[in-house]
């Protein structure tokens, strides 16, 4: 059993870095689609890609619920030696995903106006987004259907299994995207066919990776007590990553009407900030895995080492993160863009960067380590906390300009890594060690 393995840093790395990895390979999509699409010769097609491509990832991140809800409960079924649940889990979120994919196909429709009414283009790049999308909007149920495969092969920890996924169904992309739009001159139809191709493809090897959660008994599924559970599990997961992306969307928003070389200077910053994630994210699923199955195991010392270990790995790379922003941060400035305006704006705001991996790292670690514990009421709470203070920052420092916004949106994190301190000890409160 998983559980009566010691938790090393052999365990904690073995579960991170096929995260790591796989996170790396994430952007490939849209920039083989882009990169692709751009061999056309033409503005339209490439701009219908990414904008049709940024409409979805909006739409499928509300379902992001689906992986976190699913890694805790199963990580604690798994922990505590309920081989029949962990299975049901992943069928329950399974059926959430089918009807979420079919809802969205039924609705695509309204979905699709009222994507163009909040993201309005040239009627060329509409014509070709729209084409883009009623082929995309098909590959909803793989594509939500593979957040909660996900999310229950990281509570295994069979982390290398998500790498092989993430692989397959990128490499087929780019490969059916060449052969799609260069090879048989499908344009952004081809992009859209390639995606969708592999989003199925992807479903297919996820079933087959978690074909052992298909053998309970169904009854099992429709249990009222565990249905109500994952349900409040997964609707407060989902309210505090609206209240999260309300946030870091109202920093965008404010930054746009500071100027243009301001919005610039961010952007470029902004992608500091996503290597940041990918990066810290593995060593958050490990908490996730290895604290829900010593709450499923209700095993007191291991949830504590658990703690420790993910934790310190995950300021490790925090640190290793924040003096590498420090020294190549300027370089990589100016291999991002030749704009002088723009290249010493964003240097003036790098110090904002260089902090920001050692303020954020408590927030990222207590996510997974009570995403583990599923003590996401908890979460919520310190979220609504965090927004609020961050509110009141931005009110207080708007006379900083873009300095003030950068500080709002530290202050943002660091209240979440303290509020979600003080509440932790609510976790080991609940166990007893029954070893």
């Amino acid at each position: 059993m998983s559980t009566a393995q010691a938790v090393t840093h052999r365990r904690v790395l073995r579960i991170a870095l096929p995260i790591v990895l796989a996170n790396v390979t994430v952007p490939l999509i849209g920039l083989a689609d882009t990169a692709v699409v751009g061999q056309i010769g033409l503005a339209a097609p490439i701009g219908a890609v990414g904008l049709g491509a940024v409409i979805l990832a909006a739409v499928y991140w509300i379902f992001g619920f689906l992986r976190m809800g699913t890694t805790g409960l199963a990580a604690q079924a798994f922990g505590a030696g309920d081989t029949a649940e962990t299975g049901a889990i992943l069928k329950r979120g399974l059926l959430i995903a089918g009807a979420a994919g079919l809802v969205l196909i039924a609705a695509q429709a309204p979905f699709l106006w009222a994507a163009f009414q909040l993201a309005p283009a040239s009627a060329a790049v509409e014509g070709l987004t729209h084409d883009y999308l009623s082929i995309r909007i098909y590959g909803a149920p793989a594509t939500i259907a593979l957040y909660a495969i996900t999310g229950w092969l990281i509570a295994l920890e069979r982390t290398r299994a998500v790498l092989l996924l993430q692989v397959v169904i990128n490499l087929l992309n780019v490969g059916l995207d060449l052969w799609f739009v260069l090879g048989l001159d499908w344009g952004v139809e081809g992009v859209a066919v390639a995606s969708l191709i592999a989003e199925y493809a992807g479903l297919g090897l996820g079933l087959w990776l978690c074909r052992a959660a298909f053998a309970g008994p169904r009854a099992r599924v429709f249990d009222p007590v565990r249905l109500r559970r994952m349900a409040s599990v997964n609707g407060d997961i989902m309210l505090r990553s609206v209240l999260l992306q309300a946030s870091f969307t109202s920093f965008l928003f404010l930054a746009a009407g500071k100027g243009d070389v301001v919005l610039a200077s961010n952007q470029i910053l902004l992608q500091f900030l996503e290597v940041m994630a990918y990066l810290l994210d593995g060593f958050a699923f490990s908490a996730e895995t290895l604290v829900g199955q010593a709450v499923g195991a209700r095993r007191l010392a291991v949830l504590r080492r658990a703690v420790r270990l993910t934790g310190g790995w995950g300021l490790a790379g925090a640190a290793v993160m924040a003096v590498s922003f420090a020294l190549i941060g300027p370089a990589v400035i100016d291999v991002m863009t030749t704009a002088p305006e723009v290249r010493a704006a964003a240097r003036s705001y790098l110090p904002w960067i260089v902090l920001a991996p050692l303020v954020s790292i408590a927030s990222y670690m207590l996510d997974g380590v009570f995403i583990g514990a599923t003590r996401t009421r908890e979460m919520l709470k310190a979220m609504v906390i965090s927004v609020a203070v961050y509110v009141a920052v931005l009110w207080a420092f708007w006379g900083w300009g873009n300095h003030g916004l950068w500080a709002a949106l530290m202050v943002l994190n660091a209240t979440r890594g303290v509020t979600m301190a003080l509440l932790y000890p609510r976790i080991p409160a609940s166990l007893r060690e029954v070893a």
